[in-house]
């Protein structure tokens, strides 16, 4: 997004986005935009279909095709063209859990993935390199852990590697550049390589994030203050 400033005060893009509809998708429709903060200007029926325009920070297009053609079962036709420039409406809701941050640096495998499974969903894959601060799954629950998702089984006379062939993992998260983009938070990033997709804390190690966060919550008692 390009922004601007106005007499101190900061300004972004609004777009006048149109949607057609079937009429039993405009609840829907009216849901997914309005948490990103777009407004309903004009709603009229065509036969079957409702027309709808919205002004809508550009911001909150990310990932809302998407969206909108999965909560209408593919019969969304939308466009939008730029409109102006007005004053932050304020912020998008952020996402309501927190990811699995990688720890180590390798080679995933069934086992390791195996034992994180009830953590949450996986965006890897048994064989798949990763390292240290990669945001390798979301977690269940509203915070960030650190895991090892390169972790090995120990080995004895009674503990093969015949059961890891038995390991049954749910397929990972496959992310567009459009849904990365929409899903990270301020402390993340989306890398790009020309075979895949990967998301990442802006600080890889933990140390670091640790002590980022903390200088953070002081800049922002200060303020209060």
């Amino acid at each position: 997004m390009i922004f601007k400033e106005l007499n101190g005060k900061k300004m972004e893009p609004i777009e006048n986005l149109v949607i057609d509809v079937p009429q039993n998708c405009v609840g829907a429709v009216m849901e997914a935009i309005g948490n990103r903060r777009g407004e309903l200007v004009k709603m009229d029926t065509k036969g079957n279909f409702t027309h709808m325009e919205f002004s809508i920070p550009a911001r909150g297009l990310i990932g809302l095709r998407t969206r909108l053609l999965n909560a209408t079962q593919g019969e969304a036709i939308m466009h939008h063209t730029f409109q102006e420039y007005e004053f932050i409406r304020g912020a998008l809701p952020g996402r309501q859990n927190g990811v699995l941050v990688s720890i180590e640096q390798g080679r995933t495998n069934p086992y390791a993935l195996d034992k994180l499974a009830d953590r949450g969903q996986m965006f890897i894959k048994p064989g798949d390199e990763v390292y240290e601060g990669m945001v390798v799954g979301e977690y269940n629950k509203d915070q960030d852990i650190p895991v090892n998702v390169c972790r090995e089984k120990k080995l004895s006379n009674m503990r093969t590697t015949s059961s890891d062939d038995n390991i049954i993992l749910k397929p990972p998260r496959d992310m567009s550049l459009e849904i990365a983009l929409e899903y990270i938070e301020d402390d993340e990033l989306v890398e790009i390589t020309p075979q895949t997709i990967r998301l990442r804390k802006r600080y890889l190690r933990e140390n670091d994030r640790k002590r980022h966060s903390r200088s953070a919550e002081a800049l922002a008692a200060a303020d209060e203050s």
